[in-house]
C-alpha cells in the first residue's frame, strides 16, 4: 500500500473526529470538559470504553506477543473481569457518593493534603508514561510505513499526531470523547474481524477451518504451569485482577468517562457490560495474532524484528489495498481512543488536583477556562517529549513495557486506596511522601535480585501487588494510634 494512501486514510478519519468535536463542543464550558455535564447515556459510555480499554497496545502488541507468549494473556483478561466487579461494587459507589470531579479528591478527605497531592502526582506520572507508550506504538508504525519513505523526522510525526488530538479535544474535552470513542470502538473491531477474514481468504480456508488450525497449534496454549515463569497462570490471573482495579478503577482517565453517566446505577451497568465484552473481544485479538503467525509461516514471510510490527507488515504488505485501508483505520482509531482521553484526564487532574482551579472563589470562570487551556497545551508538550525519549530507549514489546512500568507507578495508588477503604486509621500525612517513594524503590530492588533472593523466582506483572502491599505496610507504620 502506497504511503500517500495511508496518509490520506489517516487524515480522512481525523476529519471525521473533528466533525464530531464540532457538534459536541457547542456551548461547552469547563463543566463540559471535566464531567460532560453528567448527561452521557450509559450504553454509549460502555461501548466507547471498550475501545479505550483496548487501545493501540491491544490492537498491535497483543497479536504480536502471541508468537512468544501464546494465549497466556487471556488468563490476565479473566482476572480483569474480577477486578471490574470490585470497581462496580466498591469504587464507583464511593466516587458517586463524594460527587468528585477528580477521583483523587478522596485522598484529601480521607487523609490530608500531602496524601492527596501524592496520589494525584502518581496518577500524572503513570498516565503520562502509559499514554506515551500507547501513542509511541502507533506513531512508530505510521513512521515506519509512511513518513520514513518521505524522509520526515520522527519528532515531526509525533508533533502532528499530538497536535491533532489537542485540537479536537481542546474545547469540550470528555464531552467530545464519550462520542468519538464510539467511532473508535466500531472501526477498531471492524478492522480486526475483516483482517481475520482476509487472512482466511488468502490461505484458502474458511473461518472455522482457520480457527481449527489455530486451536491445534502451539499458539493456542493458555495456561503456563511453571511457577517460575513470569506468565505463570496464577500470577497472570491475580495480576490481571489488580491491574484492572488500578488501571481502570483508580485511574482518572477511565473513571472520568464513567462519572459522566447520570446516576451510579447507570455507571455500574456501563462498567459491567464493558467488562463482560472484553473477554471475547480480547480472545479475537489473540486469534488474530495466531492467524498472523500462521500466515507468515505459510507464505515464507520474514518476521519483523519487533513483534509489534507483525500486524502492520502483513496488513499493509501482502493482503491487498482494502485490507491495508481497513488496518490503517483500525490503527488510527486505536491510537486516538486512548490518547485523546489521556490528554483530557491529565489536564483535568493537573487543573483540579495540583492547581485547584475548582476551589470556590479562587478564580473567575473565564480565568478557570484560560488556565485549563494552558494546562492542556503543557500536557500535550510533555507527552511529546516523553514519546521522543521512549523512541530512543524502546527495546521490548510495548505491552510488556507498559505493564512493567505500571507495576511501579500504580502500586502506591493501590496501597493508598486499599488502606483508605479497608482500615479506619488516620495517618501522619507528611509521612506519606516517604512511603510512596520507598515502596517502588524496594519493589525495583526485589525485582532486580529476585533470582538470588527467591530461588530463581522471576517477578512478572504481580510486582504491582508487591508494590501495593509495601505501600500499605508503610502507611500502617505511620498510622496515628487512635482510629
Amino acid at each position: 500500500m502506497q504511503p500517500e494512501y495511508i496518509f490520506l486514510t489517516f487524515m480522512v478519519y481525523t476529519l471525521l473526529l473533528f466533525a464530531v468535536s464540532f457538534i459536541t463542543s457547542r456551548k461547552a464550558d469547563n463543566e463540559s470538559f471535566f464531567t460532560g455535564n453528567r448527561v452521557s447515556p450509559w450504553y454509549v459510555v460502555a461501548y466507547g470504553m471498550i475501545g479505550a480499554s483496548l487501545s493501540g497496545v491491544t490492537f498491535i502488541s497483543v497479536p504480536g506477543a502471541v508468537g512468544k507468549d501464546s494465549f497466556s494473556y487471556l488468563v490476565m483478561v479473566l482476572g480483569y473481569f474480577i477486578g471490574y466487579l470490585v470497581i462496580i461494587k466498591i469504587l464507583l459507589p464511593l466516587y458517586y457518593r463524594l460527587n468528585v470531579i477528580s477521583i483523587y479528591s478522596y485522598f484529601r478527605n480521607r487523609f490530608g493534603f500531602y496524601t492527596y497531592k501524592s496520589g494525584a502526582s502518581y496518577f500524572l506520572l503513570s498516565r503520562i508514561i502509559g499514554a506515551s507508550f500507547r501513542m509511541y506504538l502507533i506513531i512508530s508504525v505510521l513512521q515506519a510505513f509512511v513518513f520514513d519513505s518521505w524522509h520526515i523526522p520522527f519528532w515531526v510525526t509525533v508533533a502532528l499526531f499530538i497536535g491533532l488530538i489537542m485540537l479536537y479535544t481542546f474545547k469540550a474535552g470528555i464531552k467530545t470523547i464519550v462520542w468519538t470513542d464510539t467511532l473508535q470502538t466500531t472501526f477498531m473491531l471492524a478492522s480486526v474481524f475483516l483482517t481475520l477474514w482476509f487472512i482466511s481468504d488468502h490461505l484458502n480456508l474458511g473461518m472455522s477451518e482457520l480457527f481449527h488450525k489455530i486451536s491445534e497449534s502451539d499458539y493456542s496454549k493458555v495456561f503456563i504451569t511453571d511457577w517460575h515463569h513470569p506468565r505463570f497462570f496464577v500470577k497472570q490471573f491475580v495480576a490481571g485482577m489488580f491491574m484492572s482495579i488500578v488501571m481502570t478503577g483508580m485511574d482518572q482517565d477511565m473513571m472520568q468517562k464513567n462519572l459522566t453517566c447520570r446516576t451510579l446505577k447507570d455507571s455500574q451497568k456501563n462498567m459491567f457490560w464493558m467488562s463482560f465484552s472484553l473477554i471475547p473481544i480480547n480472545l479475537i485479538f489473540l486469534l488474530l495474532g495466531a492467524a498472523l503467525y500462521i500466515y507468515a509461516a505459510s507464505t515464507g514471510m520474514t518476521l519483523p524484528e519487533k513483534s509489534d510490527h507483525l500486524f502492520p507488515a502483513v496488513a499493509l504488505g501482502s493482503l491487498g489495498p482494502v485490507a491495508g485501508v481497513t488496518f490503517i483505520i483500525g490503527l488510527v482509531a486505536a491510537a486516538y481512543s486512548s490518547a485523546d482521553s489521556a490528554l483530557t484526564a491529565l489536564t483535568t487532574s493537573f487543573s483540579i488536583d495540583i492547581l485547584g482551579i475548582d476551589k470556590e472563589g479562587r478564580y473567575t470562570k473565564e480565568k478557570q477556562v484560560r488556565i485549563r487551556k494552558i494546562v492542556h497545551f503543557a500536557v500535550a508538550f510533555t507527552l511529546f517529549l516523553v514519546i521522543i525519549l521512549f523512541n530512543a530507549i524502546s527495546r521490548e514489546s510495548v505491552i510488556n513495557e507498559l505493564f512493567k512500568i505500571a507495576g511501579y507507578t500504580y502500586g502506591p495508588l493501590l496501597g493508598l486506596f486499599a488502606f483508605g477503604l479497608f482500615t479506619k486509621y488516620k495517618i501522619y500525612d507528611k509521612g506519606v511522601v516517604a512511603v510512596v517513594i520507598a515502596a517502588p524503590v524496594i519493589s525495583y530492588l526485589l525485582n532486580i535480585y529476585s533470582k538470588q533472593l527467591f530461588n530463581n523466582y522471576v517477578f512478572g506483572f504481580e510486582l504491582l501487588i508487591i508494590n501495593g502491599l509495601l505501600t500499605f505496610a508503610g502507611l500502617f507504620l505511620i498510622r496515628r494510634k487512635t482510629i
